[in-house]
């Protein structure tokens, strides 16, 4: 056995790092390398599903798995620890118990919700992030609705919910939860036409860069479920009490009970404190992801920027793109330990679904339009294929989705 084996470090346990590392023991040999992966939890969590557990459509365990039972163990070193710090010049990643050293590093660490400085957003609205926030949300929610009938004042504002984006995230979450107040006014014993769905998106449109035909349908649709849309609305500020918009140079405030903020995502904040040159924490790396100065590291996934050649802007950070680079940064990394040359990473777009609910949809596959129970069979569809590419029948057995109709 070499004494001297490269040591690959991979950060996130994530989309994209679990494809390579999955991906990377089938390319090297036994002992051509020490594969470490580091993660904050003991547990992948399906991101694309977040907005299903934050409604309370999808419990939140049905959203996450054991990283063990999907890499190999006695290839893969896993270590349950939270990266602070990447020393780039001394090739160690610093975390809260401890350092560890590397020949090669993967960059993987996922996105934190981008508040763009609007004051009032990390203290009173909740984000859809992970287990934990969507848990929270969730219960809070549930929590206005049990209380609602408790009160000497029955305040409207507690049964009104504003969701901040109507970018992937806050439409899929609109629909799940456009389904499921139904089910709670029963619960609860409350009237529908009293809980108010708002959405606020400072664009002007819905689900921006989307097909307008399936955004109209999408419109449509949340809006016959009750979703009132509140287009070219910037949000001002987030208070204890609701949110300020404006619009024209005119304000307004929206007193609710929850809000949810839904609108972008920015890379991990270790990228910044790691010194990296970067755009809203999200590094542009060179063609093979490599960091431009550091031949080193890979960073893939949220914390990467890649641009799209066709229309000179970056890719919007999604699960496709972080499982396609983490694919290509397990095969360059193969490279570089048998001495070949690396490759460049080509995203293959293979459409996109945003849900409405369990069994409505929209979307674009296989170069086709699609609406309705057919594209949220294909939604379901694209699901249980992430899962099967990461851990095989048995996780798609395990975690699928089979409730097509």
């Amino acid at each position: 056995m070499p004494l001297n084996k490269p040591k690959v470090v991979v950060l996130g346990a994530g989309y994209g790092g679990l494809m390579t590392v999955t991906r990377l023991v089938r390319k090297i040999g036994v002992n051509e390398a020490e594969i470490t992966l580091v993660n904050k939890h003991n547990y992948h969590y399906e991101t694309t599903w977040m907005h299903e557990a934050s409604a309370g459509t999808l419990h939140h365990d049905r959203c996450r798995y054991p990283i063990k039972d999907v890499i190999n163990q006695s290839r893969v070193r896993f270590v349950k620890d939270t990266v602070t710090k990447i020393n780039k010049e001394e090739n160690k990643v610093v975390l809260e118990t401890g350092e560890l050293s590397y020949d090669y590093l993967v960059v993987a660490l996922g996105a934190i919700p981008e508040t763009f400085g609007i004051s009032g957003l990390r203290e009173h609205a909740f984000p859809i992030a992970n287990i934990n926030t969507s848990r929270q949300l969730r219960e809070h929610i549930e929590y206005q609705f049990a209380t609602y009938n408790t009160e000497a004042e029955k305040r409207p504002e507690r049964l009104t919910i504003v969701v901040g984006g109507a970018g992937f995230t806050g439409i899929e979450f609109l629909g799940e939860l456009a389904n499921r107040i139904p089910e709670l006014c029963r619960e609860y014993d409350i009237d529908r036409q009293k809980v108010n769905l708002i959405c606020v998106e400072a664009a002007p449109s819905v689900l921006p860069g989307f097909d307008p035909e399936l955004v109209d349908y999408a419109v449509n649709y949340l809006e016959g479920k009750g979703v009132e849309f509140k287009i070219g609305t910037a949000v001002k500020e987030c208070t204890p009490d609701g949110i300020i918009v404006g619009k024209d140079d005119k304000t307004e405030e929206i007193k609710a009970g929850t809000v949810v903020w839904a609108a972008g995502v920015r890379g991990n904040p270790v990228i910044e404190e790691s010194g990296f040159e970067n755009m809203r924490g999200r590094v542009k790396v060179k063609p093979d992801l490599r960091v431009e100065g550091h031949d080193n590291i890979f960073v893939i996934g949220d914390c990467s920027l890649v641009i799209n050649e066709e229309n000179d802007r970056p890719f919007p950070p999604t699960a496709q793109i972080s499982m396609q680079q983490g694919e290509t940064c397990a095969k360059n990394i193969a490279a570089l330990i048998h001495g070949k040359e690396t490759e460049a990473f080509r995203f293959d777009n293979k459409g996109s679904v945003a849900s409405l609910g369990e069994h409505d949809a929209i979307g674009v596959a296989f170069g086709k339009k699609m609406t309705g129970t057919k594209a949220s069979m294909m939604k379901k569809i694209i699901d249980n294929r992430s899962l099967f590419l990461i851990g095989g029948p048995g996780l798609v057995l395990k975690k699928g989705k089979f409730k097509f109709f």
